[in-house]
């Protein structure tokens, strides 16, 4: 069911936004050569009891997943880019690592996620991390009440193609609210003025992510981890936002978080 929230609603989000925002901020700047992954995992589990708030991911147990995650972040290093399941793994220099969070904060839940080289990059890596952002920016500037669903698609798979990347659409945004995971889909491609009317009140993840030089993605024997088949690197960038009458809000925008 789709839900749709109130501006009273949308507002009473921004806590939640604020607090992902800032957890992901805080790795960005803390992640380098030497850390293990366990650790930052741990950070991040303090931040969530800290801040009274409640993991989304812990016992998130879909039915693709082959069991409780059990950790409260994920994260895909190099040729992983999705559901990366913390392990005992220390960060190499050149390591290109994919950040997904998501937490509730006072009953609402936000999700948000980011790519980044610790070390020296690879100039292929940041390349890929800029069309993967550009993507997102673009996914975002086509969230307005009135689009369609297809229009944001179209937007994030325009900048893709035209940087020589393909799009998978077996996983993508999705609807956020009270619970991490609703409804509407929200693929990485699609044809404009297609799909879904996107209404004020309506709170999507809009995540593009992409592989350097496949669109195929295959299980880890984690069962949780998904990485290229042809080992290339991934990137994934993601973002909370409401779909207001004055145009899309960001509620996880890191520049705003305390």
């Amino acid at each position: 069911m789709i839900e749709l929230y109130s501006p009273a609603e949308i507002e009473a989000m921004r806590p939640a936004g604020r607090f992902v925002a800032a957890t992901l901020s805080e790795l960005e700047r803390t992640a380098e050569v030497g850390m293990n992954l366990l650790d930052l995992d741990d950070l991040v589990a303090r931040r969530i009891k800290e801040a009274g708030a409640v993991s989304c991911y812990v016992d998130y147990h879909p039915s693709f997943g082959a069991s409780p995650f059990g950790k409260v972040l994920c994260t895909s290093v190099n040729d992983a880019v999705l559901h990366g399941l913390p392990y005992d793994y220390k960060l190499k220099d050149g390591d290109l690592i994919s950040f997904d969070f998501a937490a509730e904060v006072d009953g609402w839940v936000a999700d948000s996620a980011l790519s980044v080289v610790v070390g020296k990059p690879k100039e292929e890596d940041l390349r890929l991390i800029d069309t993967t952002t550009r993507a997102l920016e673009a996914g975002i500037g086509a969230a307005l009440a009135g689009n369609k669903i297809g229009d944001i698609g179209h937007a994030i798979a325009t900048v893709a193609r035209g940087d020589g990347l393909g799009v998978n659409t077996q996983f993508g945004g999705h609807g956020v609210g009270r619970t991490m995971h609703g409804d509407p889909h929200v693929p990485n491609d699609g044809r404009p003025g297609r799909g879904m009317k996107l209404r004020p009140g309506l709170v999507i993840a809009i995540e593009p992510w992409f592989l350097q030089t496949t669109d195929e993605i295959v299980y880890d024997p984690d069962g949780w981890t998904l990485r290229s088949a042809d080992g290339s690197r991934g990137a994934h960038m993601e973002h909370t936002v409401a779909i207001t009458e004055d145009g899309p809000v960001i509620l996880t925008d890191r520049g705003t978080a305390s």
